[in-house]
């Protein structure tokens, strides 16, 4: 079949996969908080949708999926200077796809999947365009968003790598004009977290993935085999584990720049199965199939979580809560001709976003779903109840 034929078949199941999810989650407090709060670049791509197709979860995750699609084409393209085999290419975009931490950026309303995109586009035009264009992309990036500082921080060293005295000089102005604009953020009392960060960068990538990027990037760093991806990827990780003895960092601003290795990872993987005879190839298929095993189990558990519920004693432990919950719950409301209700402050914010605004009269109150009234507004999921409250009606003159 066709390269381009089984591209465009990927992108679009996965499209479809994400359209579906989109439907079965609710919007988060965050989420919330991300739309109707401070105004964000990334704000400003999400009213724009939900002013196009509505107010619904759908319009609200869109430009996410829009995102995550285009990134993936960007890697694509980037990965044929990495692989010569458009089959490996190919097997590389589905590694990405279903890496755990691209899956949730793909749907989740947060900064990595607008981070993700970003650097993906700049590596793509600094490869492929002038530098005058790269120039004005990278200042587009510093007012749009703190994070890329880092970015910055890391073609600053590129540069002086390369010996670039003008690239070094616009990137280091990028970077103090960041500070600038939006600061350092040193929040909390000082402690450690680096095995925790050390646990989420596991999660996020699977922890075979994980632990051979980090292989690679410090092999390439004994032999000297040093280019862009390498030094974003290896300033971001460098930069957030020493910041994680200080301070919990939000892996979201840097996990985006590590999956930039992806084509470095890929390029070793297939250099050092080439190089071998077929006896001692088999490793190297074993620990490719269990990988590709263990990413298709994770998506598997990510897109039917609701199942979970069936075998997790507490549903308030479910990784998914925090999503789930609102939307039906706002249905139940209005079905009993209840649109407005006070609640606590994130189930009121989440509430807000489906139509159900506050009131003083009508106070929704969680209950224990170990005493369930006929009566009360419960919310099920897969014959399991994970929600349970009641409605109090205060007479108020």
């Amino acid at each position: 079949m066709n390269v381009r034929y089984i591209l465009f078949l990927i992108l679009g199941l996965d499209a479809l996969t994400l359209i579906f999810q989109s439907g079965e989650l609710s919007i988060s407090y965050y989420e919330a908080l991300l739309v109707s709060g401070d105004f964000s670049f990334l704000q400003l791509l999400i009213k724009s949708s939900i002013f196009i197709f509505g107010q619904n979860d759908y319009a609200l995750r869109l430009p996410m999926i829009a995102l995550h699609l285009s990134s993936a084409i960007l890697l694509f393209k980037i990965s044929k200077k990495y692989l010569k085999v458009e089959r490996n290419r190919i097997w590389l975009l589905l590694i990405f796809i279903l890496l755990p931490g691209v899956m949730s950026s793909a749907i989740i309303v947060n900064s990595a999947g607008l981070i993700l995109f970003a650097l993906l586009l700049f590596v793509y035009v600094h490869e492929n365009h002038s530098i005058k264009t790269t120039y004005i992309l990278l200042f587009c990036y510093m007012l749009i968003e703190g994070s890329f500082a880092i970015l910055f921080v890391a073609l600053a060293l590129f540069s002086l790598y390369k010996k670039e005295r003008n690239n070094f000089l616009f990137s280091a102005a990028l970077f103090f004009g960041s500070l600038l604009l939006y600061g350092i953020d040193t929040h909390g009392s000082p402690k450690g977290y680096f095995i925790d960060s050390i646990g989420i960068y596991a999660a996020i990538f699977s922890p075979i993935i994980f632990i051979y990027l980090v292989y690679v990037l410090y092999r390439r760093y004994l032999t000297k085999d040093l280019d862009i991806l390498w030094f974003i990827a290896t300033v971001a990780l460098v930069f957030s584990l020493l910041l994680s003895f200080r301070q919990r960092i939000t892996i979201e601003y840097f996990a985006p720049y590590l999956i930039l290795a992806l084509p470095l990872v890929a390029q070793t993987f297939e250099h050092s199965y080439r190089v071998r005879l077929d006896l001692f190839r088999k490793k190297y298929r074993w620990v490719f199939v269990i990988s590709l095993a263990l990413l298709f189990v994770n998506s598997s558990v990510m897109f039917f979580n609701k199942y979970l519920y069936q075998i997790v004693k507490e549903p308030k432990k479910h990784f998914s809560y925090n999503m789930h919950i609102a939307k039906e719950l706002s249905k139940e409301l209005k079905s009993r001709d209840i649109y407005c209700v006070n609640t606590d402050k994130k189930m009121q914010k989440r509430l807000e976003f489906y139509g159900v605004t506050k009131c003083n009269n009508l106070i929704l109150r969680e209950n224990s779903l170990n005493f369930i009234k006929t009566d009360g507004v419960t919310i099920s999921y897969i014959n399991r109840v994970v929600y349970n409250a009641s409605v109090t009606n205060l007479n108020i003159n």
